[in-house]
């Protein structure tokens, strides 16, 4: 074999990437770093650092450090449960699951790639995270599917107990800090200090200085309200709460929010989960200025029901009155939470857009509810399915995890 000698230019090259590679920094070597073993298999720093941007950029509350190592290490044993099961998804169905969960958000896969990429989250990021989650619920379906069917009978029983099944309400204090770009990390900061408090008065006293919400005139105090009017995300966050707990700063658009337990009761007839939503949106120029307020506030005069804001946007561009009836889980967040404190014909205008230029005005027009006599049957075998699905996947899970060795690094 004959041996061709470099060139002085392909020397110089090879001699700059070996100079480079010894002078990398070692907080750019770190983040490659392993932060998880999860049995032989190694979760790096960077990959952490990665979901939590992820979550970030899909406004999950929480303390998103924390979630994000949770994810990754249940993630790498569901992997391994779908190697030992010898399940693979094929190029053309992850892209389709990829283009299916871009489409929660009215985009196109491509579309939400570049999203995804402007706030710092790879393609490869929200791919691995696509390709786990669905290969892990088709593998639950397969593997579970015969003790998971559902009779008649018991969907005779759900319609029966929707009217008279007991429920949960909570009576919460709340507190949004507005949060646009140029004051975003002082909000933060001052949030993630209010959420260290475990006294009603002080957080009252907080609300009252900080909370751009109109309840800050009494606290922030909320009146009990059912569990269910809360986004399905921060359900199981407000009920882990003890009183006088705090939740972690959960990030919305223009803002960060925070509530405090101040109690749980049990209640004989509970509101059902909705269905679907229905409210509608007026964008109005000013932001939280006096200016927008004020207009806001003519506009709430002069409305007592959804089709009444038409009559208000008739000479307006019709992009600036936006009506929508959308399942719960596609509601953005900051608006799921102000819709859930609202009864139908009420409005909000606290929350922003535009960098906090344009003032969201929100009147929640009804809920639909989730079942009740004429519901679909095929529906409610569905909602029945997948919550016992859901049960032996979380089953499942917990036996791996049980199993598996977990170093922290």
């Amino acid at each position: 074999m004959t041996h061709t000698p470099r060139t002085p230019l392909r020397a110089l090259v090879w001699a700059i990437a070996a100079s480079t590679a010894l002078l990398l920094p070692c907080a750019a070597t770190a983040q490659f770093g392993p932060a998880i073993t999860v049995n032989d298999d190694v979760i790096s720093e960077f990959e952490v650092s990665q979901r939590v941007i992820m979550l970030r950029a899909f406004r999950t509350p929480g303390n998103l450090e924390d979630l994000a190592r949770e994810q990754l290490i249940e993630d790498r044993l569901k992997l391994a449960a779908l190697r030992r099961a010898g399940l693979n998804i094929t190029d053309e169905g992850l892209r389709t699951a990829m283009a299916e969960f871009a489409g929660r958000a009215n985009l196109e896969l491509d579309q939400f790639i570049t999203l995804l990429g402007q706030q710092g989250v790879s393609e490869e990021t929200f791919r691995d995270f696509v390709l786990v989650n669905v290969s892990w619920r088709d593998f639950i379906r397969s593997r579970f599917a015969d003790r998971a069917q559902v009779s008649e009978a018991e969907i005779d029983q759900a319609l029966g107990q929707s009217d008279a099944s007991s429920g949960i309400e909570v009576l919460l204090s709340e507190i949004i800090i507005p949060a646009p770009p140029p004051r975003a990390q002082q909000a933060i900061a001052t949030a993630e200090r209010i959420s260290r408090l475990t006294s009603t008065a002080a957080f009252e006293a907080e609300a009252r200085r900080v909370s751009a919400l109109p309840s800050r005139s009494r606290g922030g105090r909320l009146d009990w309200l059912p569990i269910t009017n809360y986004p399905a995300g921060l359900r199981g966050l407000l009920l882990d709460l003890s009183p006088g707990e705090v939740t972690a700063p959960i990030p919305i658009t223009n803002g960060v929010a925070l509530f405090q337990m101040r109690g749980v009761r049990e209640v004989p007839r509970a509101a059902a989960e909705p269905a679907a939503i229905e409210y509608a949106a007026l964008y109005i120029n000013g932001g939280l200025t006096d200016q927008g307020l004020r207009e806001a506030a003519r506009v709430d005069a002069n409305v007592d029901t959804c089709d009444d804001l038409y009559g208000i946007a008739r000479n307006l561009p019709p992009e600036q009155l936006e009506r929508d009836v959308l399942p719960p889980s596609d509601i953005p967040q900051d608006v799921a939470i102000e819709l859930a404190k609202l009864d139908p014909g009420e409005t909000s205008y606290v929350l922003t857009r535009a960098d906090g230029q344009t003032l969201v005005f929100l009147m929640l027009c009804g809920r639909t509810p989730a079942l009740g006599e004429g519901q679909d049957r095929d529906a409610i075998r569905n909602q029945l399915r997948s919550q016992r699905l859901s049960t032996f996947a979380d089953a499942l899970l917990a036996d791996l995890r049980a199993a598996a060795q977990i170093t922290y690094n």
